[in-house]
């Protein structure tokens, strides 16, 4: 029999068809029912709303997936419930066919939208919402490989690619599951308090992350620069920080001759790319220092220095001091 005290349901639902990435399916839920169960053993009865999770497809047949589990539907978009948060996943590969092929989901989601429901779009993904044209005039970003094509079948869409988030109204887009991470865990806090997203946090983010708010564009923030091939870029070093590629390699593979990406680069963000590069790896390697256990060679390899050797001159170079000193101070800052 159901209590007369119990609250109302969170509805969340997820979007599913053909060729979703299923970890941006099963991470959030494996998340959210987390935050859930430290939310009912901490929050009194009054505060504390369950979860009502629904996956939603254009049909109620079973989905087959790369991964070899099938994904069984709970509703389809015409009977499927309003939804508080709305996720839709990544999609493998070229996202095009499944777009053309799911005009239901589509349509759904303008249709949740406008009746005030939010919505996180993971990678590929966004090209569903950008279809629905609720990215129109908007920030997004997507999976770096694919934003080239993003900007020439959604041209109206504010593409943000050196963003691993952005947020505009109650629309979340995001470019990895990291970055899924991190909005989830910002969703938790809101529905269920900031202990509940730190007690989910702790338990699912064993490497180091940036939180929610330093990472995500956020509708009306001033730009960094228009450059988006730059931006591109950008966004791969950051993404790759202990990759065995040298720059010159990395222009090459965005198809740059060394000299032209070197004075875009400039000319965009005012800095070189071995700046950024360098500043980019120290700014890592100082989160691992702070936040984590690793040796101080672990976390030279972590932020792509050969050695400990290397990152020592480095740390000299640009903080005056060496990790292992950095790392006593700023430890004893935070856990003193």
């Amino acid at each position: 029999m159901t209590d007369k005290h119990t609250n109302p349901p969170l509805n969340i639902a997820i979007a599913v068809y053909p060729h979703l990435l299923v970890t941006s399916l099963t991470l959030p839920i494996e998340m959210l029912r987390a935050g859930e169960a430290f939310a009912k053993g901490h929050l009194d009865k009054q505060s504390f709303r369950p979860l009502a999770i629904n996956l939603v497809a254009k049909s109620a047949e079973s989905i087959p997936t790369r991964a070899g589990l099938a994904i069984n539907p709970d509703c389809i978009t015409t009977n499927a419930p309003y939804s508080d948060l709305i996720i839709v996943p990544g999609i493998w590969r070229n996202p095009r066919p499944v777009v053309r092929t799911n005009q239901e989901i589509v349509d759904w989601l303008s249709e949740s939208f406008s009746k005030g429901s939010h919505i996180i779009g993971v990678g590929t993904g966004n090209c569903l919402l950008a279809e629905a044209g609720l990215l129109d005039g908007h920030p997004a970003t997507t999976h770096w490989h694919y934003a080239k094509q993003f900007s020439h079948d959604y041209p109206q869409v504010h593409l943000k690619p050196d963003f691993f988030i952005t947020q505009s109204e109650r629309m979340y887009t995001v470019a990895s599951l990291n970055a899924l991470a991190d909005v989830i865990v910002h969703i938790i806090s809101q529905y269920y308090t900031k202990a509940a997203a730190q007690h989910v946090e702790r338990n699912f983010s064993h490497e180091i992350r940036k939180p929610y708010e330093d990472q995500r564009y956020l509708e009306g923030a001033v730009d960094r620069h228009p450059d988006e091939l730059i931006a591109q870029i950008q966004f791969w070093l950051k993404t790759n920080l202990a990759t065995e590629l040298n720059l010159q390699e990395v222009a090459a593979q965005f198809s740059l001759s060394y000299r032209t990406f070197t004075r875009r680069f400039r000319a965009a963000t005012n800095q070189s790319p071995i700046e950024y590069w360098q500043q980019l790896r120290v700014e890592g390697a100082k989160e691992l220092l702070a936040s984590s256990n690793l040796s101080i060679q672990e976390v030279a390899l972590e932020v792509g220095y050969n050695d400990q050797g290397h990152l020592t001159r480095v740390f000299k170079k640009v903080l005056s001091q060496t990790p292992s000193g950095y790392r006593k101070v700023v430890r004893r800052k935070l856990f003193g």
